[in-house]
């Protein structure tokens, strides 16, 4: 995928997201999210941190030409980074930020602002600017950006199901997602399972661990293309 077309897929889905929960009660950010033991606060604090990665990223000294870099896909490899350790880190990292904001509307303009200038930053980078990720990966900025619109995508599905709404995603983000799964290619044949089609989101929700997949409809989701992506 190229760079501006992702870059645009973030924009756009970080901004629905944004307009989603900035006039919510404060109560309901305190609502149990999918993502047990993360209420929609932590879940919403972890998301911001891992937008915000991008900025610390380009303010290191680009990594030096290897010839080898993580795609996004790679990216989702199943080994440490993923390990129950890291998620427990993960978990434990959410909880203790939370008390950085006053409040969840501070927390929505801190992700506003926060997103708005991690798109400006990337817009000024060159196609060929490359990045190191906190696991010592080198990647295209492009790429990495792509692992940041499945986190603002899928954990917008997190937050939606734990305030009881029905998923939001933006044309452009699903898109991404989908061609991510797909190995490049577009969520546009349905996959059938028992003589039911999904449509796009109903594919994400279940790909991504967001509603269960039977092993007869994993079985037709990998016939029709799908990868497995290992997501913290």
């Amino acid at each position: 995928m190229d760079g501006e077309t992702v870059l645009a897929a973030f924009r756009a889905e970080s901004q629905r997201l944004y307009e989603k929960v900035c006039g919510l009660p404060e109560a309901e950010w305190d609502r149990p999210s999918p993502c047990d033991p993360w209420t929609v606060r932590e879940v919403f604090v972890h998301l911001t941190t891992a937008v915000g990665r991008i900025i610390t990223m380009l303010a290191e000294p680009e990594p030096q030409p290897s010839g080898v870099l993580v795609t996004a896909a790679g990216y989702y490899a199943p080994d440490e980074r993923f390990s129950p350790g890291a998620n427990d880190m993960r978990v434990t990292t959410a909880q203790e930020s939370v008390g950085a904001y006053a409040d969840g509307r501070a927390l929505a303009e801190h992700f506003d602002a926060l997103w708005r200038a991690v798109a400006e930053a990337c817009a000024e980078e060159p196609p060929e600017r490359q990045v190191r990720t906190r696991h010592g990966d080198p990647m295209l900025l492009s790429d990495f950006l792509v692992t940041r619109v499945v986190e603002v995508c899928v954990h917008g599905f997190d937050v939606a199901a734990g305030l009881g709404h029905r998923p939001w995603p933006t044309g452009a983000a699903a898109d991404v997602v989908a061609r991510l799964l797909l190995d490049g290619r577009p969520y546009d044949k349905p996959v059938v399972v028992a003589g039911a089609g999904w449509d796009r989101t109903t594919f994400l929700l279940k790909a991504t661990g967001r509603l269960p997949m039977s092993e007869s409809e994993r079985t037709a989701a990998e016939r029709h293309g799908m990868r497995r992506l290992t997501l913290g």
